[in-house]
C-alpha cells in the first residue's frame, strides 16, 4: 500500500509548532504543579499527598520566620543586647532553641523576670516561641538575646550577624545595625557573670 503525504505549507508548518509549543508547556506546567495531572501511571491521590508533602515542607518553622528591624545595643563593654521582631508566617509555632554570633564569643537567649521584687536578666528557658502567623517581640527589659564577650567595641552604625536556631534544626540568619541607647540596664541573676 502506497501512502501519499501531503507537502507542507509554511502556515501549516508554523501551526503545528504552535500547537507543539503548547503542549510542551502545559505537560510543565502539570509537572511543576505535582497537585492532580496524576501523568506517568500515578493518581490523582498520590499527587494529592505529594502536593501536601511539598507544601508541608515549604512551610517548614525557619522558612518563613524573619526578623522586623532587627539592632543591637552599641557598646564599649563586653556584652551586649540585641533586639528586633520575630515574625512567623506559617501555620505552625516554632520555637528558637539557641543562637550565635560573629561578635561574640558566646550568645544566649534572655529573658527579664521579677525575682523578689527585683528585675533580673537571666537565660530563657524553653526558648522564644512565636506563635503560628504571630509574632514575638525582643526589646529592652524582656526577651532579647544577649552577646557575651564581644571580640570588640560595637560602635552605631556597625553590623553584626546573628544566626538563631529552631527546635527543628533549621537556622535564620540576619543582620542587626548597631544604635545608641541609654536603656536597659537590668541586673544579673545570681551566678551569672558579665562576659
Amino acid at each position: 500500500m502506497h501512502t501519499i503525504t501531503p507537502k507542507t505549507t509554511p502556515v501549516a508548518r508554523a501551526a503545528r509548532l504552535r500547537a507543539l509549543a503548547a503542549a510542551t508547556a502545559a505537560t510543565a506546567v502539570c509537572l511543576t504543579a505535582v497537585a492532580g495531572c496524576g501523568t506517568n501511571g500515578s493518581s490523582s491521590s498520590d499527587a494529592s499527598a505529594s502536593a501536601k508533602a511539598s507544601a508541608k515542607a515549604a512551610a517548614t518553622p525557619a522558612a518563613a520566620v524573619t526578623v522586623k528591624d532587627p539592632w543591637v545595643k552599641a557598646t564599649d563593654s563586653a556584652m551586649t543586647g540585641v533586639f528586633g521582631t520575630l515574625v512567623n508566617t506559617t501555620g505552625s509555632k516554632v520555637t528558637v532553641v539557641s543562637a550565635t554570633s560573629t561578635a561574640a564569643k558566646k550568645t544566649e537567649l534572655h529573658e527579664v523576670a521579677d525575682v523578689d521584687g527585683k528585675m533580673v536578666m537571666r537565660p530563657k528557658e524553653g526558648g522564644f516561641t512565636v506563635p503560628a502567623r504571630g509574632t514575638h517581640q525582643l526589646q529592652p527589659g524582656a526577651d532579647h538575646l544577649m552577646l557575651m564577650g564581644l571580640a570588640k567595641e560595637v560602635k552605631p552604625g556597625d553590623e553584626v550577624t546573628v544566626t538563631l536556631t529552631f527546635a527543628d534544626g533549621r537556622s535564620l540568619r540576619f543582620t542587626a545595625v548597631a544604635k545608641a541607647f541609654a536603656g536597659g540596664k537590668e541586673n544579673y541573676s545570681p551566678g551569672m557573670k558579665k562576659g
